[in-house]
């Protein structure tokens, strides 16, 4: 077990399952105290034991990235329990394919929903966390973009894109607090979540847009995450990484 974030406090919003639950894990088992939000309590409380058990640091607590009061309550509780927060990985986001198709077709209602929770989650909690993270040493927030980003076809691929310029615009923000800020577009990356969602010929499809053939597999984000967390990447900021096997590829 490495102990390269020994001492960090992370905090990862969607932490109950898939990426977030993977970045908890391996976050945890480097050393750090991973603080799992999530909107569904349950999960994120089961997905805290399970590294508890693992012999690693967790904790959890129930937020809905949206709700300005909520988040604030997050990082209040955070701070007095642990002094501060190193890490803010803004993972929480609606990403199913309900949410990839047109604009005319998902209707008001929900395109706002999907920008609350992709967009604006991303910015309360950024400002939110922002006090608690400067100072520290080798502070770091990761979001999470797609490379849905990169053809904007859907409302997803847009809330996406505005993550990408969020990223940009903070790290120029909170650049001067000592906070990086940067981005991970994964593709199509196989957890138990998006196996349960996708049918093959969607699976085919994006296969065919890489430029490696094969699946993309948990590990290969979680990887990216460690090193844009780490002193490894201390002169990155603003930037966006393409986890996505050479899918929409350019110059």
């Amino acid at each position: 077990m490495s102990h390269k974030f020994e001492g960090k406090i992370a905090v990862i919003t969607g932490g109950g399952r898939g990426f977030g639950a993977a970045f908890g894990h391996a976050l945890a088992r480097r050393g750090a105290h991973v603080v799992l939000a999530d909107i569904d309590e349950t999960a994120g409380r089961n997905a805290a034991e399970s590294i508890i058990v693992s012999g690693a640091s967790a904790s959890s607590f129930a937020a809905d990235v949206a709700n300005e009061e909520q988040v604030a309550a997050l990082v209040a509780d955070t701070v007095d329990r642990f002094g501060g927060i190193d890490i803010l990985i803004n993972n929480a986001g609606l990403h199913s394919q309900a949410y990839n198709e047109p604009m005319g077709t998902s209707g008001v209602a929900k395109i706002r929903r999907l920008f609350d929770v992709n967009l604006m989650g991303t910015v309360i909690c950024t400002l939110a966390a922002k006090d608690a993270m400067t100072g520290r040493e080798g502070a770091s927030i990761i979001n999470i973009s797609s490379m849905a980003s990169y053809g904007c076809q859907t409302a997803y691929g847009v809330s996406k894109l505005a993550v990408r310029g969020l990223t940009a615009s903070f790290a120029h923000e909170l650049g001067p607090l000592g906070i990086r800020v940067n981005a991970l577009a994964p593709g199509l990356i196989f957890t138990d979540t998006i196996r349960a969602e996708l049918d093959p010929a969607t699976v085919a499809y994006v296969k065919a847009q890489q430029i490696l053939q094969r699946e993309g597999e948990e590990n290969d984000i979680v990887s990216a995450m460690l090193f844009f967390c780490s002193p490894d990447a201390g002169f990155i900021t603003g930037e966006t990484l393409r986890v996505s096997g050479g899918a929409t590829l350019t110059v």
